[in-house]
């Protein structure tokens, strides 16, 4: 199914413009919009915005604040893209737990907003140590894990799974979801 506003328009394929530069994030929503639209073509555009909420989002209303934050700042930015995506991770300690998330958010062709929340992923008592101290999560599975640079790899997702899930493949999937407002005929 073409999104509204793709036929016709002049251009080829789809205009995605994503609020980061992250090439995870970046590489997530190519995969995605392939997926849900295979044949189209997938245009994405990398844009740092402002996200306005803490550079590490610890509730779970502060990290979806900032993925819809972002998507309003990339349509403000370039209007005359057929999409805007914003992809915000948080933290949130629930029953004495640290748990890492994302929320997706897509902007569609016709202004309509969807959002999708990743799967959790429980972090070891470790991180949370460093989290409480008031360390971005990136730094602090790096200290943990001896690595550098994680949020822009496997991130927490495949240093904790050895690889079999990473924060690529995560975003990816919740994207599919997020999408199914605008790529499935079920919805208005």
């Amino acid at each position: 199914m073409n999104p509204a506003g793709t036929a016709g328009t002049g251009h080829p394929g789809l205009r995605v413009v994503v609020a980061s530069l992250n090439p995870v994030k970046l590489g997530a929503v190519q995969r995605a919009f392939g997926q849900r639209y295979p044949g189209l073509g997938v245009e994405v555009r990398g844009l740092q915005v402002d996200s306005g909420v803490a550079a590490q989002p610890m509730s779970d209303a502060e990290t979806l604040e900032g993925a819809r934050n972002r998507v309003a700042n990339a349509r403000r930015a370039y209007p005359e893209a057929d999409f805007h995506v914003g992809l915000e991770g948080g933290l949130q300690v629930f029953d004495g737990q640290l748990l890492a998330f994302a929320w997706m958010a897509v902007g569609g062709p016709d202004g309509r907003i969807s959002e999708a929340r990743s799967a959790t992923l429980p972090l070891p008592p470790k991180v949370h140590e460093l989290i409480a101290n008031g360390m971005e999560l990136g730094e602090a599975n790096d200290r943990v894990f001896e690595t550098v640079n994680s949020k822009q790899a496997g991130g927490a997702f495949g240093l904790l799974t050895d690889g079999y899930m990473t924060r690529e493949s995560v975003y990816a999937d919740t994207l599919v979801l997020a999408l199914l407002p605008f790529s499935s005929d079920l919805w208005p």
